[in-house]
Parts: structure tokens; sequence; C-alpha cells
């Protein structure tokens, strides 16, 4: 695997003071030497005092942008600082990063540009001796389906189109800083974009935990919402050349 110093860790975080410095803490104890960059994304409680403590680097948005703007501020910072390599991962612990090696290994092994990290790939999928992440019946839905389109359309199996445990390298960090990138929900749409751009996309087994108490971004109308807004963000995406 790279030497830590040359990849940084970037974590979005919209109010996660309860959970973001046992992720950053998992980091280092994994890689002392690499860099952590936490975008607090405006939140309206401690996130980005309690980042900071746990050594991080805060970046901070004046208030909440979205998901995929806060991804973007990281990309840029990484492209900025000289990074070869980043590897993003969710501030609310369900992502697991004793994954990180295997992600960035896809990449600096040249095998791809952008690594995903699925959660239904073997062994984690499938094993019944260890933790298999349920997602709710309407996220799985959609997850299915957004999964089956964009399969179809880059002639590729994406088993987990929606997964936001990535890993990337440089060249793809230049494209994803550009004004192609989607402010909102950057999910199958972004994976789509990439694969007309002419990068390689490979998916990795990586486990994911459940989270219980976090209250889901696809509750109530918000699934119409979502799967509107990613038909649109992909037929947009296929009329651009």
């Amino acid at each position: 695997m790279m030497d830590p110093k040359e990849f940084i860790v970037l974590i979005p975080a919209y109010n996660e003071a309860g959970r973001i410095s046992r992720v950053i803490e998992k980091v280092y104890s994994l890689f002392p030497s690499t860099t952590v960059v936490v975008v607090d994304d405006g939140s309206l409680d401690s996130t980005r005092e309690t980042a900071r403590q746990a050594g991080a680097t805060v970046i901070s948005h004046p208030f909440n942008l979205g998901y995929g703007a806060a991804l973007q501020t990281g990309y840029r910072y990484a492209l900025k600082t000289g990074s070869r390599a980043l590897v993003q991962i969710d501030g609310d612990g369900q992502h697991d990063p004793s994954f990180v090696p295997d992600l960035l290994s896809a990449v600096e092994g040249g095998d791809a540009d952008v690594v995903i990290g699925s959660r239904f790939l073997k062994p984690w999928g499938t094993l019944s001796d260890q933790p298999v992440y349920r997602a709710p019946l309407i996220k799985r839905l959609g997850m299915r389906l957004f999964g089956m389109i964009t399969s179809l359309i880059i002639g590729q199996k994406v088993t987990d189109s929606t997964s936001g445990y990535q890993a990337m390298n440089r060249e793809v960090l230049a494209w994803v800083s550009t004004d192609k990138f989607p402010f909102d929900y950057p999910d199958a749409d972004v994976i789509i974009m990439l694969h007309r751009a002419g990068f390689r996309i490979r998916e990795v087994p990586v486990r994911m935990f459940q989270d219980e108490d976090k209250k889901s971004m696809h509750s109530g109308w918000k699934p119409v919402y979502y799967v509107f807004k990613m038909f649109l963000s992909i037929l947009v995406g296929l009329m651009r050349e």
C-alpha cells in the first residue's frame, strides 16, 4: 500500500459530534501518519470542535451546502495539497476503516481509477457469521433499481451504486473537482459520468455497520424526491459530451 503521507482520508460530516471522534481515532490507529480531513458541512452541533480535538484537519462550510458540496471541498483540498489518492468514508461510523488498504491497493496497483467499497460483495455480503448490512425496504429497492441502471449503462456489474465508501486516484480527483460533480446526491450518476469520462471503475468487498439511531434521508417523501433527482441527474449526464 502507498505511503500514508501520500493519500488523505476524507470524512464529510453534518451534526456528527457524537460519533466523529471514534471514526477519526480508528483511522489514526491504522494509519498514524496519514492526513484526516473532516469537512464540516455547517453542523449545528460541536462536530467541528470534536473533530479538531481528535486530530483531524477541519474545513468548515458557513452553512449546510449538501453532501456533494462537502465531498467536493475535500476533493479540491486533496488536489491542492498534492495528494496522490483519496479515500472517503462517512462520519457516522457505518464504514469500517479497516478496509481502506483494500480500496487503496486497487488504485495504487493500477487496476482502477476509482474503487467502490461494496457491502454486497463476498465475503461480507454473504457469510452468515458476519454482520450483514440491511437497509430499509424503500432504500433497498432504490439500491437495486439504480444498481441495475448503472450496470446496464456502463456494461459492468455494479452491486452498490450508492456506496459512499470510495477511493480514487489524482486524475479522478481532478475530474470530480470540476462543476460536473453534483452537489446533492452523488451516487449512481457519478459512477456513470466517470465511466463515460474514460475512468476505470472497480468494486471491492467491505463491511458496513447498520445505523439504527440515525434518521434516514430515505424517509417520508424523500425517496420519491431522490428517485426523481437521480433519474434527472443520470439523464443530464448522458446528454453531456
